[in-house]
């Protein structure tokens, strides 16, 4: 009899955290690693955030919070999601958790049977197939390619779907593509879903506010969808606060129940003071985060122009997020200093031992061709990061 279940046994390893802790090694060796490899802004947690946390250490915020989040934090949220969303949500619609990655774990939980498929768009964030797979459902890959800026197509999801679809799972702007579903692009997937009445959406907007393009779309606004979306959204992107593990959702009430009873058998709720600062984060006017946004913009088109310089690179404009998702596959087969590359992973660890650089494979985001590149650093480490990786591939 083995000690550890099948379920941990299949689950693969994140391989963002796992790319992370090997670039901690090598830095630990006394190696002089840049990483790009992980999705955490590099801003510091804005000050009225963290002065609304200090103030309610000091109101005695200590006990043990609602299960789905306190009511005025959850009221924060309910006019966040009409201001900048056009949704409305009744309180009892919005349950908070352990950050978006609880959110979706809860979803998958109370929604997925054994066998019950889930459309994912490729590429998609590290961790969806493996909570689909953890809650017994079946993840259905769809490829995309650079050529359609990594975007599914109606005809596509249309092809996807079978009798055992049960949900679709998408990110927008998406991590790791940095792609944005347009609104019309979001309403011709939806005409599609407006035939296939018994699947429900995952709409994952976590980067919502990190988008240089249109005004932002949420699937739910539409009134077809609104009953069959559940909006997933934090803080820890927009507002540099991943470590606060802040996330919530948006939801039909009976989905909103089920991830309550869930939580409160697995985690009971968030962290008290980090719940009292996204009240003030909720609160404010988007506005206050901008000068991150504009940040962010300038890097991406800083990395483009150096990426495009380098040989055997191929990339578009990802239009948000903090990532470009290059395709190197015209480096498959090569011998670059001894070593051959025959995938993205090799490609990925060849940059890290090679270049000192930590990117991620595609692999990991269900795109064999490409890497993601964070570009949540600084402008320095950018120019530094790439002109390594342009002199190891010279």
């Amino acid at each position: 009899m083995t000690l550890l279940s099948e379920r941990i046994l299949n689950m693969s390893t994140s391989a963002t955290l796992a790319m992370a802790a090997k670039a901690r090694e090598l830095r630990a060796e006394g190696k002089d690693i840049i990483g790009l490899s992980l999705g955490e802004p590099d801003f510091n947690t804005p000050n009225f955030i963290k002065e609304a946390a200090i103030q309610a250490i000091n109101d005695d915020y200590n006990s043990y919070t609602p299960v789905d989040g306190y009511a005025d934090l959850k009221q924060a949220i309910r006019d966040k999601f009409k201001r900048d969303n056009s949704l409305d949500y009744n309180l009892s619609q919005i349950v908070v958790s352990t950050g978006a990655k609880q959110s979706l774990a809860n979803i998958a939980l109370v929604l997925l049977n054994e066998g019950d498929e889930v459309v994912l768009p490729c590429p998609y964030w590290v961790s969806y197939a493996d909570i689909v797979k953890l809650s017994g459902g079946v993840p259905v890959e769809v490829k995309t390619s650079i050529a359609t800026d990594f975007k599914m197509t109606p005809e596509q999801l249309e092809a996807a779907i079978t009798p055992k679809t049960k949900m679709l799972w998408f990110s927008s702007p998406c991590n790791p593509s940095g792609s944005v579903y347009s609104k019309t692009e979001l309403r011709a997937l939806a005409d599609v879903l407006h035939k296939h009445p018994n699947i429900y959406i995952v709409s994952d907007e976590i980067y919502e506010h990190i988008n240089f393009s249109e005004a932002h779309t949420s699937m739910a606004q539409f009134e077809d969808m609104y009953n069959r979306t559940i909006t997933v959204n934090g803080v820890s992107k927009a507002f540099a606060m991943t470590g606060w593990r802040i996330g919530f959702i948006g939801a039909p009430e009976k989905i909103a129940r089920a991830c309550n009873k869930m939580q409160g058998q697995v985690t009971s709720g968030a962290n008290c003071i980090a719940q009292r600062a996204v009240i003030t984060a909720m609160q404010a006017n988007p506005s206050k985060v901008q000068y991150m946004i504009d940040e962010f913009k300038t890097r991406r088109d800083l990395v483009l122009a150096m990426l495009n310089d380098i040989e055997g690179f191929k990339t578009n404009t990802p239009e948000g997020a903090f990532y470009v998702f290059p395709d190197i596959s015209s480096f498959f087969g090569k011998t670059i200093k001894g070593t051959t590359i025959n995938n993205a992973t090799d490609f990925s660890l060849f940059l890290l031992e090679e270049a000192l650089v930590a990117t991620v494979t595609g692999e990991a985001f269900g795109n064999p061709n490409c890497i993601r590149i964070s570009y949540a650093a600084s402008q320095n480490e950018l120019v530094e990061a790439l002109n390594r990786i342009k002199r190891a591939l010279s």
